[in-house]
This record gives C-alpha cells, structure tokens and sequence, in this order.
C-alpha cells in the first residue's frame, strides 16, 4: 500500500464470504517478532512480576532514545521479553514521567495504552505487538514535550505521612472531598499497599465522575488504568494510583470546590441529591425503544440537569437502564455526526468510560450516581448548539455498489470522501451482516496503518467494544456514526508505518 492510495485489492482475503483486510506482519521490525497469542496478551490468574524485577525494563524504555527504542525492544523480546511485562513497563514509564495534568494532551501517552491493549487483543497473532510499538513511540514524543515543559518526575512517598491501613480508606475519602493533594497522595499509597483492586476502583470511580473538567478525561483514565492493571497485575498499582489522584484533583486555575458552587461541579452535586429518588428495584426494568427515543430528545434539547431528570422519569417507569445507556451511547454518536471534532469525540469515549464503570461497580448508589452522570454531561458536550442536523434514528442507509469484501473497501474508500455517505453505507453493509466482524477488523487495522495520534487508538477501541454493548435496535446506527471519526482508506499511512517500512528495506 502506498501513502495517500485506496486499499490495494490484493489486501484483502476472502474469508467465508466475506473480506477482511490482510495481517500486517510484514511491517518492518514485527516481520522478525514472534506472534503473540490471545493467551499471552491475556491476564493469567498466576501471573506475578514484583515491581522489583520489571524496574530495569521501565529504566530503559525512560533512558532509550525515540530512535533506537523500538529496534532495541525488538532485540528484547527475541530474547524472551513477553507482551505483558513490556505492557506494563510502559504504563509505569508513563505514569512516573508525565505529568497527569491537564488530563490530556501529552498525558495522552498514559491514556492510550489500555486502548492499545485492546487493540492488540482484538487483532490476529501475527499483529499484536504493532499497537503497543505505537504506544512506545507515542511515550517517547510526550515524554521529550513533557521535558520541555519542566520535566516533571513522580516523587517519593512521603511515608511519615502514610496513615495506618485500618485509616487508609476514610483518610483518602476526606483528602479528596476537601481536594487535598498532599493528604490523597498519602493515603491512596496506604490503599495500594492494604486494599483490593475492587474496593479501590469503586473509591475511584466516585470521584473520577464528580466534576466536569477536562472532558471527560477523568473518567477515562480511571477506566483505562484500571483495566490495565488488571492485565499487568495490582503489584504495579501504587504508582498508578498517586498518579489517578493527582489527576482528579486537578482544578485547573478554579477556586478549591470544596469551598465553591462552580459550573463544574454542579450536575454532580445535584445527581448525589437526585439518585435516592431511583425506585428501588431499578435494575429490573424492561428495555424500550420509545423510552430511547424520549431520553435521545432530553439529550438534543435539555439542560444537563434536565437529562439526569429524564432518566430517573424513565428508569421509574420500570425502563431498563440499558435502554437509557441506548441513549447515550446514539446520543454522543449523534454529537459526533452534527460536529466532528475534539470535543463531540470525548462524548463518545467518556461515555464508553463511564459504562464501563458502571458495569464493574458493585455499590448501586455509585452505580446510579454514574449513570445519571452520564445523562448530564452529554447535554454539556453539546454545548448551546441548537438541535439541527442529521439526527441517528434517522439516518437511511444508501447502496452499496459491491458486496462482501469489495463492500467494505468501497465503505472505507467512501470515508476519506464524504463521512455522511459512508455512515449510510455502513448501515446498507450492516443490514446483510448483523455480525460485522470482517468491517470491524478493517476499521481497526485502518487505524493501525493511518492513525495519526492517541485519539485514533481511543475513540476506535470504545467504538468497536461499545457497539457489543448497544441493543439490537440502536447498534447499527451508532457504528454508523463512528466513520465520522475512523480513518479512510485515503489517508496517508501514519510516520510509524513509514519508519517499519523503511526499515524492512533497508
């Protein structure tokens, strides 16, 4: 494949009827990788590496250059160095380097490597090391800006002011009502060494949802760090976790909120009040298109406390929350077809986030103060923007010229043109393939030759793993609307891909 071209014909393989795009294996330093198996990518309940022993292979991803550091990890895993160890060396590496604030931008490094993992694991044998050599090479950028910008660098504990295990967890609640950094920073290393991945990811997710800075990134690092850990194991958690703290105590230039009202933090203190009306057998609810449809108008039209209202009407009516989820999920898609962008991007990738949360948390208070976050910070993605425009329940699929594989280049070929047409397209494809695997894996490897930066690898891995979570009735449309931010076929392969190839022919 050549920069700028359409899919050459030729990577494409007929596979049961249908096409999928060809392995990419044969890009520069991966030709001479062994494949990774979905086992070995996978979390394995008797997987232990001390913190001790992976400290050598974090020192040298932060000590190698940009240059050499993909050839030389290259030389390492030949040698026996496995998917998870590097997994995690990278996520330590960003986490003691780049500093968590904003949360964003060049933290973007740290964000991005659960969306890689996923990526990886979703991807053939042969490929799964090329998201994580994304990462690392992403790290590196963002650590030279992190450099330029003061060089930030985690400090030490201070232990002296540690508290006891048996005050760890009511020690790290009042340092983050009261956005205490020192104090948090204390308490959240007394977590890590005394307390259970479950118990510390519901703390989390109490707080990583509270205020509406930084969109939607708290969220989404608390989801993305969490998921990670669970692959590389909660021995390498403490630095991860001061580093989650930090971020969301981040206020940006704000007045401390525990001693203000601020826009920010409004919808969150107004949904801790409103989630005691949630009658109580909530979670038994039927799921209902109408009542989509009436939370997707509450979503176009109303303010944010107007949404989390609309949800509590609907889930006592005896709604089910899937189908408020339905609503969010179409909603932030359809922000995302009226305005492409940074912004209605982050719709889509925090409300993946928050579902995410909501379906491993076992408190239902959390549970229902989440989703009612989710309702509310839709309308504040939206801004003032008037409710015109294409809405998704709308959205008419138009015919395809090819079928099967051909269908699929014409789809991808279509999204570097017209985005609005491609959608339409999507939805002709999905009627004759309600299992769109072969699309899908196309989508993810368009990604992988053309993704420019982090949002690439996030927004492509919630999509993918979202559309699972949608019902029946709304799915095809919310995949539709992602092309409005999925990579065609016409782009320009991306400066990674260039630099493998280069290497293959040298």
């Amino acid at each position: 494949m050549h920069s700028g071209s359409s899919i050459n014909r030729r990577r494409f393989l007929r596979v049961g009827g249908a096409g999928a795009l060809l392995g990419l294996g044969h890009l520069g330093v991966l030709s001479r990788l062994r494949p990774v198996s979905a086992a070995e990518a996978r979390l394995e309940p008797n997987f232990v590496r001390f913190r001790a022993e992976i400290e050598p292979l974090v020192r040298f991803i932060e000590d190698t250059s940009r240059e050499r550091l993909l050839e030389e990890v290259g030389a390492r895993i030949k040698r026996g160095l496995s998917y998870r160890e590097l997994l995690a060396a990278l996520l330590l590496a960003g986490v003691r380097n780049i500093q968590p604030r904003p949360v964003g931008f060049k933290f973007h490094a740290v964000l991005v490597v659960n969306s890689a993992h996923l990526a990886s694991l979703s991807s053939p044998d042969s490929d799964r090391w090329l998201p994580i050599f994304w990462a690392l090479d992403h790290f590196k950028g963002s650590q030279a800006q992190d450099v330029k910008e003061g060089d930030w660098t985690m400090s030490a504990v201070e232990e002296s002011r540690v508290p006891p295990a048996h005050k760890a967890r009511q020690a790290f609640i009042e340092a983050m009502e009261h956005w205490d950094e020192t104090a948090a920073d204390a308490a959240v290393a007394a977590l890590a060494r005394s307390a259970g991945a479950q118990e510390v990811f519901e703390l989390f997710c109490r707080y990583c949802a509270r205020d509406f800075r930084e969109i939607g990134h708290k969220v989404i690092y608390v989801a993305n760090s969490w998921r990670t850990l669970q692959a590389i194991g909660w021995q390498h958690a403490e630095p991860v976790l001061r580093s989650l703290a930090y971020a969301l105590l981040d206020r940006l230039r704000d007045a401390n909120p525990a001693d203000s009202d601020l826009p920010a933090d409004r919808p969150g203190r107004h949904n801790l009040e409103l989630r005691i009306k949630v009658r109580t057998d909530w979670l038994a609810g039927t799921v209902s298109a109408k009542a989509t449809e009436e939370m997707l108008q509450a979503l176009r039209q109303g303010s944010a406390s107007d949404a989390s209202e609309k949800a509590i009407e609907l889930l006592n009516r005896g709604v089910a929350p899937q189908s408020v989820w339905d609503a969010l999920f179409d909603g932030a898609g359809e922000l995302l077809m009226r305005e492409p962008g940074i912004r209605s991007l982050h719709a889509v990738t925090c409300t993946n986030a928050l579902h995410f949360e909501w379906q491993h948390c076992s408190s239902e208070e959390t549970r229902k103060f989440l989703l009612l976050q989710g309702a509310a910070f839709l309308p504040l993605f939206r801004g003032n923007r008037d409710d015109k425009g294409t809405r998704i329940d709308e959205l008419q699929p138009a015919p395809l010229t090819a079928s099967g594989g051909q269908g699929i280049e014409e789809i991808f070929a279509e999204v570097s043109r017209d985005r609005m047409a491609a959608a339409r397209k999507v939805l002709a494809y999905l009627k004759d393939h309600p299992q769109p695997k072969e699309l899908i894996d196309a989508a993810r490897v368009l990604i992988f030759l053309k993704g420019r930066d982090a949002h690439d690898y996030k927004f492509s891995s919630a999509v993918l793993e979202d559309y699972q979570n949608i019902s029946p009735a709304w799915r095809d449309q919310f995949l539709a609307a992602s092309v409005f931010n999925l990579r065609g076929s016409g782009s320009a392969d991306n400066e990674l891909v260039k630099r493998m190839r280069a290497a293959l022919q040298s």
